[in-house]
């Protein structure tokens, strides 16, 4: 967790995930406008999926973004989509970084990537806010829920994601992905998995809207002014495709029921007095925004959530077992564990 949400987490870039700088170096001078070396390369810091780096050229920097190396689980870690679907929503007005160049060439520096422009802002690692006075709180949440309603108002067909993902049956097929690729990294038997795998699909609710739904959408992935309570960038688009809106909903709410330092949680905090909204007042505003009167069956939609976000973590869990992730091998599993748990009491209560 960073003190300071204004300050990049950078380090040396691991030894599993070094560039062959040379070769980056003439890319970028290829295929990036005004680009101009020496290249200097660090790593960010934290991020469980693909590998993010900040390249600083002269007073120019950039952020670049790759697969990891390894055998990759089926359809995970597309770089190339992340850069689509934040190139056709920059072209609209969206606050996202302007994409620079894709390279989709495994030659280069092993696996594919994108380059996009860095920005100066606050990333907010703690979702309990410290050092901000209940007001500025209350501001900061307000606008992530603000700017959820403003991408769900996009037609992904007028700014050319119409082909995005397939329309329809959007929870059918996202829970037989996470199923699968779950089943690609187990290591052990989770009792509440196998239950979430045997009870959600008959939970599916009645076919939705279609909407860009970013997949992993929380505070912790986007970026504020330096100063103002303002959404300049939303990040980390892997997880992004045509769905249905309130899943992302859902997934922002489990910061409500969390745990878990490292991912985000609001625990131990008394809400009102921090300026925070409950998560009945963060739906109810969402709800306002995009001209909903309510949601029938939340708790499906936040045990899908959670259930996703389990089977992510242990495939991060399985790929840093194997020392090819990006935190240390000897994490435990207990993420992926309790993730379940909470998923399961969640579709039950």
């Amino acid at each position: 967790m960073s003190a300071d949400p204004g300050t990049p987490n950078l380090g040396e870039v691991r030894a599993a995930h070094r560039l062959d700088e040379a070769a980056l170096d003439l890319w970028l001078a290829v295929n990036v406008e005004g680009y101009r070396g020496p290249l200097s390369i660090s790593q960010f810091k934290g991020g469980a999926s693909n590998p993010t780096y900040l390249l600083s050229a002269g007073e120019a920097r950039y952020v670049l973004r790759k697969k990891p190396p390894g055998l990759l689980l089926a359809s995970a870690h597309q770089v190339d989509r992340e850069y689509r679907v934040m190139k056709a929503l920059g072209d609209v007005g969206f606050p996202v970084p302007r994409m620079r160049a894709l390279c989709e060439d495994d030659a280069v520096i092993g696996t594919s990537f994108y380059v996009m422009d860095f920005l100066e802002g606050r990333i907010f690692r703690d979702a309990r806010l410290p050092g901000l006075e209940p007001a500025g709180r209350t501001a900061i949440y307000d606008e992530l829920n603000a700017v959820l309603a403003r991408l769900h108002a996009v037609d992904p067909v007028a700014v050319g994601l119409g082909d995005y993902g397939r329309p329809g049956n959007y929870f059918e097929r996202q829970i037989g992905r996470f199923i699968k690729q779950y089943r690609g990294a187990e290591t052990e038997v989770i009792p509440a998995m196998e239950a979430l795998i045997e009870q959600l699909p008959g939970r599916i609710p009645a076919e939705g809207p279609v909407t860009i739904a970013h997949g992993d959408y929380r505070l912790e992935n986007v970026m504020f002014h330096p100063t103002e309570p303002r959404i300049i960038a939303v990040l980390d688009w892997e997880l992004s495709t045509l769905g249905h809106p309130l899943a992302d909903l859902a997934y922002t709410c489990i910061l409500w029921h969390s745990r878990s330092e490292s991912w985000g949680t609001l625990d131990g905090i008394d809400l009102a007095a921090a300026g925070i909204p409950t998560e009945e007042e963060h739906v109810a505003a969402y709800c306002r925004r995009t001209g909903r009167d309510g949601i029938g069956d939340f708790p499906f939609y936040l045990a899908f959530s959670l259930f996703r976000l389990a089977s992510i973590s242990q495939g991060v869990f399985k790929r840093n077992l194997d020392g090819i992730g990006t935190s240390d091998p000897s994490t435990d599993n207990s993420g992926a564990r309790t993730l379940a748990d909470t998923a399961l009491a969640v579709l039950n209560r």
